[in-house]
């Protein structure tokens, strides 16, 4: 950080105060004032976490915080240096699990505005990156939850489902927990690029709703909010990629605890446990007995239509 901090202060042109700030479980933060009062964010990118497949590569993360601040969602990028970013400090309050879930609609509205801005650089399965996870924790004979790979079946089941009548991919944050969400006003806006690609929409919100623990009603809000219509096969899309969401990051806290130990260690954070919660709460929405229903219903009925597309006349069906 004491490099990107002298390069801000050179382009700044004026003294510059750095203070920390907690949270982020890869790259490093910090919070920047002036000598004449203006407040920044600085955000120091770790080449270590793309390197070990926990982050896209860094020209990309870079490259797509510059489009999403385009939408008005993502921050303002004010000064772009190597392997670091300058960017606008966002004057709201970060959300917690239980914000996440009193504001679907704001997040919905939020969601919808990033993906209609411009396509990312590149693209991003939720399914490739569970192969690679799981790739590195045998190449590197990291620890796996216990009963892990007996489930991979019906995550090959899930992705056939999804991929039967696929939505249109859109540029996605694919990694919305709710550190990541900022309330300013009546908005919600959205930080940290590091997993973003073009992706499935309902990943994005199964994504949200995994993360803030939404039971199946709220996911059925948080879907209709986005999609402006009470559609079972949409809210169906949203729900088994949530259990996409649990079972894949699971692997994510593995293979950061295993591969960026020092960086774990910093960060004061118990991983293993982040990793066993995921995992029981993905087993806990695989054995239930609609879980099977969910699935035919990703299938069958309408095809969905791409997002901000008029709800179809009730007495049509849209062409197949």
């Amino acid at each position: 950080m004491p490099d990107a901090l002298a390069d801000v202060r050179k382009w700044a042109g004026q003294p510059v105060t750095a203070t920390p700030i907690k949270g982020g479980l890869s790259h490093r933060i910090a919070r920047l004032d002036t000598a004449d009062g203006q407040r920044w964010l600085l955000r120091v990118l770790d080449p270590r976490v793309a390197a070990a497949g926990l982050g896209i590569p860094l020209d990309q993360e870079i490259a797509n915080t510059l489009r999403a601040a385009e939408t008005g969602v993502g921050p303002r990028v004010l000064h772009r240096m190597p392997g670091a970013l300058l960017l606008e400090y966002l004057d709201g309050a970060t959300l917690d699990a239980h914000g996440v879930r009193t504001l679907p609609g704001p997040i919905a509205a939020a969601c919808r505005r990033l993906h209609a801005g411009p396509r990312f650089v590149n693209d991003f399965s939720i399914f490739r990156k569970l192969d690679a996870f799981l790739a590195l924790c045998h190449t590197h004979a990291l620890p796996v939850p216990d009963g892990y790979e007996d489930r991979l079946p019906v995550v090959a089941e899930i992705e056939r489902a999804l991929a039967a009548d696929p939505l249109p991919s859109v540029p996605c944050h694919n990694d919305l927990l709710p550190g990541n969400l900022i309330r300013c006003g009546a908005e919600v806006r959205i930080v940290d690029y590091q997993l973003s690609g073009n992706n499935d929409p309902a990943f994005e919100l199964g994504d949200i709703a995994a993360e803030a623990d939404y039971d199946p009603d709220l996911t059925a809000r948080l879907a209709r909010a986005y999609f402006g219509r009470d559609d079972p096969r949409l809210i169906a899309r949203v729900r088994v990629n949530l259990i996409m969401s649990n079972l894949t990051w699971s692997l994510w806290f593995a293979v950061h605890h295993g591969l960026l130990g020092e960086q774990a260690a910093a960060a004061d954070f118990d991983y293993d446990a982040e990793a066993a919660g995921k995992f029981e709460r993905a087993v806990r929405d695989l054995d239930d007995p609609g879980f099977g229903r969910l699935v035919d219903d990703v299938r069958g009925g309408r095809t969905p239509a791409a997002p901000g597309s008029p709800p179809p006349d009730p007495g049509t069906r849209p062409p197949m």
